[in-house]
Parts: structure tokens; sequence; C-alpha cells
């Protein structure tokens, strides 16, 4: 079965050193359900089992066992070429998607050709009760409309965001750091009206203190609108 050949090839990559530091980073994970893969491995192998023939049979036996086996199921996704086609795999796997790593690392190279198609779906999954897919849809909505395809009303999407979960909350902050950087004039009233919740505001403006895209003028100015407690 491809998922035992899989696992096997996945386990003659294993780095146990790196497994044993990589299981300190992701909340929720213990070493005995890593295995201890470098990403650019990862990220090769996907490309190569992509291409399998009975590559469908592995991405519907889900849930998988392993947290590498998450990130690989993330990385295959990224590289199928046919929109439908990706975003019916996203939609089955975002609901087993439990930590922040193999969120963030789903990309779908696809989504880029058709952000009028993706923008809808954005939309439900920022509307889901399920913390990484929140997390996925505000992270598709910075990777994606952030640059030629903005409009000033996506802002609002990300704003009206409440959540008690820190890797919502710390995605939103992200999303507006970014924002801040990319469309400083229709993202600043966002801050400078309070629009966030208190750590979220705070943790925006920190994020774009520490980025370079943020001029020395911008960041004073940002200063001054921190929350106190």
């Amino acid at each position: 079965m491809i998922k035992e050949e899989i696992r096997k090839e996945l386990l003659a990559h294993q780095d146990i050193k790196y497994r044993d530091f990589q299981a300190k980073l992701i909340p929720g994970k213990t070493a005995d359900v890593m295995i201890g893969i470098r990403t650019p491995e990862l990220r090769k192998l996907a490309k190569e089992i992509a291409k399998r023939p009975d590559i469908d049979e592995y991405l519907s036996d889900l849930p998988h066992e392993y947290f590498d086996e998450d990130q690989l199921h993330a990385f295959i996704i990224s590289v199928i070429k046919d929109y439908d086609k990706c975003m019916a795999e996203v939609c089955r796997f975002l609901p087993y998607v439990d930590n922040w790593a193999t969120c963030d690392q789903m990309s779908p190279k696809v989504f880029k050709k058709h952000r009028p198609e993706l923008l809808g779906k954005i939309k439900e999954w920022i509307g889901s009760d399920e913390t990484y897919t929140i997390r996925f849809g505000i992270g598709m909505l910075m990777e994606h409309f952030l640059d030629e395809d903005f409009k000033p009303e996506y802002l609002e999407m990300a704003a009206s965001v409440r959540s008690e979960e820190y890797y919502v909350n710390m995605m939103t902050a992200w999303y507006f750091a970014t924002a801040l950087a990319k469309q400083y004039e229709a993202a600043l009233p966002y801050i400078e009206n309070k629009r966030l919740d208190k750590w979220t505001h705070n943790k925006a403006i920190q994020k774009s203190i520490e980025s370079y895209r943020i001029t020395p003028e911008q960041k004073d100015y940002l200063r001054t609108l921190k929350i106190k407690k």
C-alpha cells in the first residue's frame, strides 16, 4: 500500500536530533508522533510522490499517524496544478490540521491563478469554528490579497475575527503587520481606531516595529498607538 511505502521512505530520512528539537517547537506534538525530517527533504519528497498514479489513495487516508506525514500531505497539496482538485484536497485536509506548522506550510501555488474563486473560500474559512481553518484563511488573505488584488474591505474580514485562540490571534496580528507594510494608509485606521482586541493590536504593532519594511517614522508613530495595561 502507498501509505506503508511512503512511511518507509520517510523513516529512511529520519534525523533523531532534529525530531527532538522540532518536538519542542510544536505544541501538542511529542517526539513519539514525529519522525524528524527536515523541510527541504519533505518538499523534495512531496514533488516526487505527487506524481504517483495512486496518490489519491494516500490523500484520502486520513488522519495520518505522524506529524511528518501531515507536513508531507500539506506539501503535496501545495503542488497540485488543477485548482478544483487542489481546493477539494485542501477542504478535505483542513479538518485534520492541528498545529501551526502544517497550517502555515500549506500554500498551493495554483491559488494565485484563481484569486476570485479563492476569495469566496477564504470567507468560509475565516467564518469557521476551527482554529487552524481560521488561521489558514487569514494566511491566504495575507498571501494573496495585500498586493495587486488588494481592496480595503479585505482588512475588515481579518479585523472581524474574534477568538480566544492564540494561533488565530497571532495570525491576525501577522496579517495586520504585513498590511501596514504593504498598504499602510488603508491599514493604519484599524490600529488608530483600536479595531482589534488588545493583545492582537499590540502584537501587530510589535511585529510592524520589527519589520524592515516599515519606515522609522512610521515605527515611531505606531509606538504611540500601543494600548497600555
